[in-house]
């Protein structure tokens, strides 16, 4: 077995000793995980004229270190950087940046921290600043803010992440949702020195923005995408958690809810016709697992043999489900038997680096004892060939499991 990293001394009391380098038994492309945003990015990738008004790091009272942008203040809750920590020092609030390990932040630490979990290569979201989509900075006050805030979220991952890092990060970013012209300027400048994804809400709606069927404001932003092959990927979470029940536990219902946001976004983006007119058009479902796939499969397949509700269209909607989407999985140890439902060709694998549902630095070993007894084909095609392909990413010789 081969090792992509060696392993590093522990680094402090808040943190778990660095486990040994994982031995590679799976090429893994993980299409799922996150970035913190560091606190000089903004104010090193935005305008001279204009950083004064973009996000700020600023220290609560309380000792924390949040995000200040627009009157609003952005926290980075503890949960969602939780890789390497004790889990008893885990809590529920905003972290500072020296409690979080610093492969969050820093690129070289992520690269040593994908070397010890075995992961040849990244797609990375953003953090609460942006909304997870760049939701937040379309809503600025000013305009010429937000689209620079937009610029400089995407000019700091090319420069300091995907440039030293071509074939470990995949690189995707957001674009400035305050208009279509912007969106669609911001979607080429990137496609254009090498971009891959561009990530969007899940209901552009839920969150204030026009709806899928405003033809006038999504027409060009699709277009765009279909244009430069940029893959539309859809957060969960991106526009809004699951509606709770006053008295409700947020944190354990929220989570076992995001299946039905993903449920409802894929089910949205289907029937706004933009997967039928635009066959190329290709769509990542993003953190929300596959157990719902199947089922909406069988819905679909049933409102046009059955009820009739979903006639109409020259094609079958579950067949442009599966041209048009693909979905990822961290494990889902039950419904990975339905594969061949869904399709094989349209699941990917997900790390969910440094949240807390992440299978870092265990990964190799999820997938081993989980997925195991698949045929060597299939693993290769669900933990790295159809990510590759799907975002156009370099894979490294050879591709694991052989055979």
């Amino acid at each position: 077995m081969t090792s992509y990293g060696e392993s590093e001394a522990p680094l402090d009391d808040l943190f778990l000793p660095d486990p040994p380098p994982a031995e590679v038994r799976y090429t893994i492309v993980s299409v799922d995980d996150h970035v913190v945003e560091p606190p000089h990015l903004f104010e090193t990738y935005m305008q001279p004229g204009l950083r004064d008004r973009g996000p700020q790091l600023i220290e609560t009272e309380q000792g924390h270190q949040v995000w200040e942008f627009d009157g609003s203040v952005y926290v980075q809750m503890g949960m969602n950087a939780v890789a390497g920590r004790r889990p008893e020092t885990v809590k529920l609030e905003p972290f500072r940046f020296e409690q979080m390990r610093p492969g969050c932040y820093e690129i070289e630490a992520r690269v040593r921290d994908m070397d010890l979990g075995g992961i040849w290569a990244m797609l990375n979201f953003p953090s609460q600043i942006t909304g997870f989509c760049g939701s937040v900075f379309a809503g600025a006050s000013d305009p010429a803010v937000g689209i620079d805030a937009v610029r400089a979220w995407n000019d700091w991952l090319f420069t300091e992440w995907y440039e030293p890092y071509p074939q470990r990060v995949i690189p995707g970013g957001i674009t400035y949702l305050g208009s279509s012209e912007g969106a669609v300027a911001e979607i080429h400048r990137n496609a254009a020195r090498g971009f891959v994804s561009v990530t969007m809400p899940e209901r552009p709606h839920a969150i204030g923005l026009p709806s899928l069927w405003d033809r006038d404001f999504w027409d060009p932003i699709i277009q765009a995408c279909v244009d430069t092959d940029t893959v539309i990927s859809l957060h969960v979470g991106s526009s809004g958690m699951y509606p709770m029940p006053e008295g409700s536990p947020m944190l354990q219902l929220g989570a076992t809810m995001f299946g039905q946001l993903s449920l409802a976004s894929c089910a949205e983006w289907l029937w706004s016709e933009y997967p039928l007119r635009q066959p190329r058009l290709k769509i990542a479902m993003s953190e929300g697992g596959i157990g719902w796939v199947p089922m909406l499969i069988d819905r679909l397949d049933n409102l046009v043999d059955r009820s009739g509700y979903g006639k109409g269209w020259a094609e079958r909607p579950a067949d442009v489900l599966r041209r048009n989407f693909w979905f990822c999985t961290i494990d889902d140890p039950s419904t990975i038997r339905c594969r061949d439902v869904i399709g094989v060709e349209n699941i990917c694998l997900e790390t969910d680096y440094p949240h807390g549902d992440s299978t870092w630095p265990d990964t190799q070993k999820v997938i081993a004892d989980l997925w195991g007894d698949l045929p060597a084909a299939e693993l290769r095609m669900m933990c790295s060939q159809n990510a590759a392909a799907l975002y156009r990413h370099p894979l490294p010789e050879p591709v694991l499991p052989v055979g």
